[in-house]
């Protein structure tokens, strides 16, 4: 008698198999993803998770992460993406200098986080045309 799989393991799986495939490029995703991040407006942040989820691939986040640190440093307004609750995931002179770029396009920090109440930017769809 076969038993059934877990949902648990699928989960798991299923989670194993989007990590592995978000850490590979892939041009169809990665297009979606800049068309996306250069939508962002001057004075307005999003996630990582957000940006995935407007380009179509909800689950994603990292995948998004893995293209702003292999594009160059001026190809996209990767300063305007940043984590869950507006934290800002750079480490040393990248993270000092994300912080300098945003509130030079007049972003307000509550502590060491982006005031996303007031700066976070909502994604219309149909603007975005992917």
């Amino acid at each position: 008698m076969k038993q059934e799989k877990s949902t648990a393991a699928v989960s798991r799986k299923l989670i194993r198999r989007i990590t592995k495939d978000s850490a590979r490029p892939n041009e169809i995703r990665d297009a979606a993803f800049r068309k996306v991040i250069r939508s962002i407006p001057k004075g307005r942040v999003a996630t990582y998770g957000q940006v995935a989820a407007a380009a179509g691939y909800p689950i994603y986040h990292r995948a998004v992460a893995r293209l702003l640190r292999a594009s160059t440093a001026d190809a996209l307004p990767w300063q305007r993406v940043v984590g869950a609750g507006g934290a800002i995931k750079l480490r040393f002179e990248a993270a000092s200098e994300q912080r300098l770029r945003l509130q030079l396009e007049g972003v307000a920090f509550r502590g060491a986080k982006v005031d996303l109440e007031s700066h976070q930017h909502k994604f219309r769809v149909w603007d975005l045309d992917i």
